[in-house]
Parts: structure tokens; sequence; C-alpha cells
């Protein structure tokens, strides 16, 4: 198969995959809205959104075992391949337990936060407290897609997806249409989603032991203690995402003192930016598997064609985005919101819409790229430099331009991020040091 077919055979499942993300919450607003208080939507809405940033925090245990599996499948090392995945998940169920023995003090500090109304923050509080206790499937899942997805085995990872969404629907409508809950209900169908998934993907790595003797797997589990390499790589990534927080964190609270109708505009141009990222994602995650093998089998040839391919997928890829942004911007915003006045406050910062794609597809690939090659530390130290050294510069210096200066800050940072990290790689490839 060449290179850009493998590319696209990767891609394209991840792509689908993030695609069914949006389906599960508008299940979730349809059946909670037509409850007959806007508190229930509400107290979902703020819960879920508490629970999205808390767990985009641990994306790391996705992407540090991507990278890994993705050599140790290289190299053709089973034996690495079983004991990373004991070790990611040993590391994801024990954080998820230190995040339900922490709830108590996390979710009122985070709903205190969010700032929602007293009616309202009582149901995310209801909802979270249920919530929190899948807190180690959440991350186990996160293990597994990260493992299937370092072994090429992006198919599994869309089947555990529409294993958990179409879970979480038929329980949604189980516990609030049949059984009349609110909250409580599609908490709790978050839950037993989440525990089926993981039991799913458990089973299906079980089946790629098949044919090993016992002996020898309990033999390479007896070895998990050692988790240095691991937890240097992961630690890095859990800085770098950090730091991606504060960056949209940072972009909500400074867009909201430009006043609620700037918010609600920003909220949904930030759409754009999340639709051009399903595709942008799923073509550098596919990019993390390939590199990781490429580099684990110590082919420089091979490595050289599938980066080749990849760009050439994310570069086709943002170039369409643009247009489609280009073409039917104005429509899209005119089917995210009917308030007129954020429709015309939304339409006069298109134009940054339209160019993020092409500015941002370096960001992504790049991301890729190191992940592969679990050159972490490159990514976290370039983040930092474009949070602190472009990000928050540009913003101050631009603060007479409103929210244009807001959005010039906020590309900045992400063209900071290519640059920065194009010059690393480019650095590291002219010594020769990428394969060492």
């Amino acid at each position: 198969m060449s290179p850009r077919r493998r590319v696209f055979a990767l891609a394209w499942p991840l792509i689908v995959s993030n695609l069914t993300v949006p389906l599960l919450g508008l299940v979730d607003t349809a059946v909670v809205g037509h409850l007959p208080d806007s508190r229930f939507l509400g107290g979902v809405t703020l819960g879920a959104t508490l629970f999205s940033f808390l767990y985009w925090g641990f994306g790391f245990l996705r992407m540090g075992t991507t990278g890994l599996a993705a050599q140790a499948c290289g190299r053709d090392d089973l034996d690495d391949l079983i004991r990373l995945l004991g070790q990611s998940l040993m590391l994801a169920g024990l954080i998820g337990i230190v995040l339900i023995s922490l709830h108590p003090l996390l979710i009122p500090l985070g709903l205190q936060l969010l700032d929602g109304s007293a009616a309202v923050t009582a149901e995310a509080d209801r909802y979270a407290r249920i919530r929190i206790l899948s807190a180690p499937a959440v991350l186990a899942n996160y293990a597994l897609i990260g493992w299937f997805l370092g072994r090429g085995y992006s198919r599994i990872t869309l089947l555990l997806m529409i294993v958990n969404n179409a879970a979480n629907i038929v329980l949604d409508l189980a516990f609030v249409v049949g059984l009349g809950m609110t909250t409580d209900g599609v908490a709790l169908a978050s839950v037993i989603a989440d525990y089926l998934t993981m039991a799913v993907g458990i089973g299906l790595a079980l089946r790629a032991w098949q044919g090993w003797a016992w002996r020898r797997v309990s033999g390479v589990i007896a070895a998990i203690g050692d988790y240095r390499r691991l937890i240097g790589v992961n630690l890095a990534l859990f800085i770098r995402t950090l730091c991606l927080l504060f960056a949209f964190a940072f972009f909500h609270s400074r867009g909201a003192q430009l006043g609620d109708v700037t918010l609600a505009a920003n909220a949904v141009l930030l759409q754009f930016v999340l639709l051009a990222s399903y595709g942008l994602d799923g073509f550098a995650h596919a990019t993390e598997s390939l590199v990781g093998q490429q580099i684990g089998a110590n082919d420089r040839d091979g490595f050289r064609r599938v980066v080749r391919a990849a760009i050439e997928w994310s570069l086709a890829t943002a170039v369409l985005a643009s247009l489609g942004f280009a073409l039917g911007g104005e429509a899209l915003i005119a089917l995210l919101t009917d308030l007129p006045d954020v429709q015309a406050v939304a339409g006069r910062f298109l134009p940054w819409m339209i160019a993020m794609p092409i500015l941002a597809v370096g960001s992504y690939l790049l991301d890729g790229l190191f992940i592969g090659a679990t050159r972490t530390r490159a990514m976290r130290d370039t983040m930092i430099i474009a949070v602190a050294g472009f990000y928050l510069p540009v913003w101050w210096l631009t603060q007479g331009l409103g929210n244009h200066g807001l959005w010039l800050a906020f590309v900045s940072f992400t063209v900071a991020r290519s640059l920065l990290l194009g010059a690393v790689f480019w650095r590291s490839w002219r010594r020769g040091s990428w394969f060492a």
C-alpha cells in the first residue's frame, strides 16, 4: 500500500470518530431539553463542560501511549506492547481513583469558576458527583485508544467511539424518557457507557494476545513497575496540555470582557476551529502512528514517504476547509445562531476563520510528528514559548484592537507553535539526531 493510502486508511476512521462526538451532545440536549425546567439542561451543559476541561487535561494518556506503542510496533516488540498497555491502564486507574477521592474539592471549585446560576449549579453538582465515578474508565479508554492507534488499528478506535456513543444514547433515553430521571440519568448513562467501552477495549486487547503462553505474558506484566519512560513522556505532555488549556481559557475570559455579544460570537467562531480540527486531527493522529512505526523500525526512507504523504493530505484538508468557510461561512453562522447581533459580530471576524485552517495546519501535523517520535519535551518547551513569548505579548500590545487583537494573538500563538516545532525538527533532522 502506498504511503498516501496508508495515511488515509488510518485517518478516515479517526475523522468519522471525531464527527460522532457532537452527536452525543445533540442527543443529550434533545433529551434534557424536553424536561419541564431549563435548569436541567443548564446543569447538564455546565457539568459536561467541567468534565470536558478536566479530562482534556489528561489527554496525554492517549498521546504518550500512541507514540510509544507505535515505536514498539515498528520494532516488532510484542513484550513492550503488552508492558506498555499494562502500565498505561494502571496509570489511568490510579489517576482516576485520585480524581474520585478529590471530587469533594474539585467539583465545587470547578463549578464556581464556571459561574452558573444557583439553580443550574445545583443540578450541575448533582450531575458531576455521579459522572466523576467514571474517571478510571474514561482515562483507561484514553490509554486503550492510544495503544490501538499506535498499532495502526484506527478502526478499533472508531468501534470504541461508536460503542460509547450508542450506549450513551440508548441509556439516556432509557433513564430520562423511560424512567423519568433528570440530570442524574444523563450522568449515570455516561458512567455505564464509559465502563462498557473500557470492557470492550480490554476484551479486544486480550484477543491480540491469543497464541501467547500465559507464562510469557505474566512475565512481561511482572516487569511493569518501571514507569520512568512512560512518566517522562507523559509529564511533558501534561505540562504542554495545561498550557493549551490556559490559552483557550484566557481567550474565553478576555472575550467575556469585550461583552456578551462578542463572547457569544467567539463561541460560534470557535465551532469553525472545531470543524477544521476534525479533519486535521485525523491526519495528525495517523501521522503519530506511522511516524512512530518508521522510527521504531529505523526506516528513514519510510519516514520521509509517510511525512510527505501526511503533509499532502493535511494541506489538502486545510485548503478545503478554508474554501468551505469562505463559501459557506455566513450560512454556517446563521445555522449556529439566529440572534442578529451575534450573527453580525461573528460575520465581521469570519476572515480569521477562513485563514485559520491554513495557518494552523502546521501545528496539527507537527504535533503528530513529535508525538510519534515521543519528542514530548520539545512539544512542552515550544508550547511554553508560544504562550509566554507570542500569545500574551501580542494580546497585550493589541488590546486597542478589541476582538481583532484577541484573534490576532490566538492566531499568532498557533503559527508560533508551527514555526517553533518546525525549527526543532529541521535542526534535529540536519544533525541526524531524529533517529538517535
